[in-house]
């Protein structure tokens, strides 16, 4: 039954990735690219905010999940970093694919929540609203590594549309301030796009060929996103005896496929779109099986 229901709830990700393949030659590369600059500025931009500001987000909260989450982030980058060797020569190729080791898809964390008997959508917004900062830190760092000097990289991850979306965000959510419905209104709007936008162009500049040969590289990646990242964090929520509704969470975060915006962020910084677009579809099928397994084991053990 589980298995069955995040099946649904993933299948609309997988038609709208299916139909930016089938309509992939009726625009130009001019203008995928440019659907990816709209996104990466202005669409995924909303969507963190809103989704990292729409909860209060208690201090306390931040206390326990904001470090849990910040040590998952970094041991799926060093991980994954075992990929480095059978991949792309060019290192800013290699760290647009490498960044989907440690995002995550925040849209398919809520769906998959759901599914539990016993949600943790309050503790789990905690967890995206503190993720989305460091993940984007890391990710924008290393896709800027060798593109000017320390400083110059220091100023392209701070100006980053992601990261000033989502530390802005999480400034709300802690303040508990609510920001007026005629000013959300559009930024709603705008998030709501996100998702399906992001996914059509995952679809138009995936190489559907090469979606079913995992290779060494990408299995390393995908492997360490959908089965090494839960699986520590399982282990380790067993052996510190972590409080249920909190282990629940952890476990479930660390579960989820890659961000769907990992390609848009790869091409704003001149990466191999058609890589991280690969990954990111590779490992969003996946997860259509490992996810369901996942959260079974998350409703039998805690």
């Amino acid at each position: 039954m589980v298995f069955l229901t995040i099946l649904l709830g993933l299948m609309p990700s997988m038609l709208m990735v299916t139909l930016g393949g089938v309509v992939r030659k009726r625009l130009s590369v001019n203008a995928w690219q440019g659907l990816d600059k709209l996104n990466f500025e202005i669409l995924f931009p909303a969507l963190i905010f809103v989704a990292a500001s729409g909860r209060p987000i208690a201090p306390r909260d931040i206390l326990s999940i904001g470090p849990a989450v910040w040590a998952m982030l970094t041991a799926a980058l060093v991980i994954g970093y075992a990929a480095r060797r059978f991949g792309p020569d060019r290192f800013v190729d290699f760290a647009g694919a490498w960044q989907t080791a440690w995002r995550f898809n925040t849209a398919l964390a809520f769906v998959a929540a759901a599914t539990l008997s016993e949600p943790p959508l309050a503790e789990l917004a905690v967890a995206v609203g503190m993720a989305i900062p460091l993940a984007n830190v890391f990710a924008v760092s290393a896709l800027s590594r060798g593109q000017g000097s320390l400083g110059q990289t220091l100023i392209k991850v701070l100006r980053n549309p992601f990261l000033i979306a989502s530390v802005s965000g999480v400034i709300v959510g802690v303040s508990g301030l609510q920001i007026p419905a005629p000013l959300m209104a559009p930024l709603e709007m705008l998030a709501t796009a996100a998702i399906p936008v992001a996914l059509i162009s995952v679809g138009a500049t995936m190489n559907w060929g090469a979606l079913a040969r995992l290779d060494r590289f990408s299995g390393i990646l995908v492997a360490t996103k959908l089965a090494i990242l839960p699986a520590l964090t399982f282990a380790a929520c067993l052996l510190l005896q972590v409080d249920p509704v909190l282990a629940r969470t952890l476990v479930l975060f660390g579960a989820l496929p890659t961000a769907s915006a990992s390609h848009v962020l790869a091409a704003g910084f001149g990466a191999d779109r058609e890589l991280s677009a690969t990954l990111v579809a590779q490992s969003t099928l996946l997860s259509a099986a490992t996810l369901p397994l996942w959260i079974t084991l998350i409703e039998l053990t805690f």
